[in-house]
């Protein structure tokens, strides 16, 4: 097997980073994430979004053989720490302060995306762990001959932050918010399963999102055209620019998602008098629905709530869906019946002394991550009775 590193997408073809399991929808036997799609993280590259000049340098590591991809995990150089979701500025600053140089890090993660999905690639008919075992030492190899500090895997899914942490990786743990589709038939159906107070809560607030005149709509696939993209980047930039300052996705990331994957795309949007006000983005994978980005040009109370939650959940259960992924943080989710859900990354420090720090800071960080969970799962919007409870 040969290791190679592509700074590059343009480097990578694209029929064989489908060949990697959950990378293609239509590849057999996978289940299929969006984000790690050769569309969408070209499509980050190509817009200008996720480039050297934003901080994000391409070092994706692929093992090959006979010039056949068998295994990748998209990596880059980066001199800062934003748009991962999974915060370091803590040990940045003490390292620094400490004498030592943080940046540049390695960052194997998708790009202003907090979604937990597959890191470590390989082809379905080859020996998972001797795969994922190279490239896990690939990396650490790459983060000592370059000199750099750190390398990061955020958002892994189980078995891959197992694997990483067999060779020598920190795990580190962090909660989402996920809706779990247990069979729904309806919005009812589920509702059903919650206390009676919750239950009359989200009628409420439903009712009153739309109060204003207001409609929903479901878009996606040729929905999707220019002039709606326009419309979506408006929301985007408008609630981005009051929240971070300067959003991270140029408006050319929509025209080239909408003209890769547009079926894997939903928009919902809200009317009001003949046009768009507000709306959300999400992307379809096999088995979620991934939820990102919202904004809105009017304000109705509620309306964020019904946009990004009630008609994700909607959307699922009747897309046959098993789960509504709802991005970073957010405890306000939990009354409107998305559960508590541990997301995994693994991070390799080269420093003796800033890794035996950061070994103790994640072992008490993993303690609170799992008893703040527990008592969040408790204490949250179902039924008492058995007749809702999750198991």
């Amino acid at each position: 097997m040969d290791i190679r590193i592509a700074s590059s997408f343009k480097d990578i073809r694209p029929e064989q980073w489908n060949a990697l399991a959950g990378t293609e929808r239509t590849t057999s036997g996978n289940t299929y994430n969006p984000f790690i799609s050769h569309a969408y993280l070209s499509s980050l590259e190509d817009s200008g979004s996720a480039v050297p000049r934003t901080g994000w340098q391409g070092r994706h590591v692929l093992v090959e053989e006979d010039g056949a991809l068998l295994g990748a995990t998209f990596g880059y150089a980066k001199n800062h720490s934003q748009g991962e979701y999974v915060f370091d500025h803590g040990w940045a600053d003490a390292f620094e302060r400490a004498g030592g140089r943080y940046y540049p890090k390695l960052q194997h993660t998708v790009p202003f995306t907090p979604a937990t999905g597959s890191r470590l690639l390989v082809r379905r008919d080859r020996d998972r762990d001797r795969l994922r075992a190279a490239l896990a030492e690939a990396v650490k190899q790459e983060t000592l001959s370059l000199g750099l500090s750190s390398a990061h895997f955020t958002f892994l899914p189980d078995g891959e932050w197992q694997a990483l942490a067999a060779h020598g990786y920190l795990h580190r743990t962090d909660q989402q918010f996920h809706f779990e589709n247990r069979g729904y038939s309806s919005h009812e159906d589920f509702l059903e399963t919650l206390a009676s107070r919750k239950r009359k809560a989200i009628r409420r607030e439903r009712r009153e999102a739309l109060a204003s005149g207001l409609s929903i709509d479901w878009l996606t696939g040729s929905d999707l055209t220019e002039a709606i993209w326009d419309q979506f980047f408006a929301f985007y930039m408008d609630t981005g620019g009051r929240k971070w300052g300067r959003p991270y996705l140029t408006r050319a990331f929509f025209s080239l998602i909408g003209e890769r994957m547009r079926d894997d795309v939903l928009l919902v949007m809200a009317r009001r008098n003949g046009r768009y006000v507000a709306g959300a983005i999400n992307f379809i994978g096999a088995e979620a629905l991934y939820g990102r980005h919202w904004g809105c040009v009017e304000d109705h109370p509620f309306l964020h709530f019904e946009i990004c939650y009630h008609q994700a959940i909607d959307f699922a259960i009747a897309r046959g869906l098993s789960r509504v992924e709802a991005g970073a943080q957010g405890e306000h989710k939990l009354a409107r019946g998305y559960l508590p859900v541990t997301t995994h990354s693994a991070h390799f420090i080269a420093h003796p002394g800033l890794r035996r720090a950061v070994d103790d800071y994640l072992a008490h960080e993993r303690a609170d991550v799992e008893a703040v969970g527990d008592y969040l799962r408790h204490h949250g919007p179902f039924r008492k009775d058995g007749a809702g409870e999750p198991d």
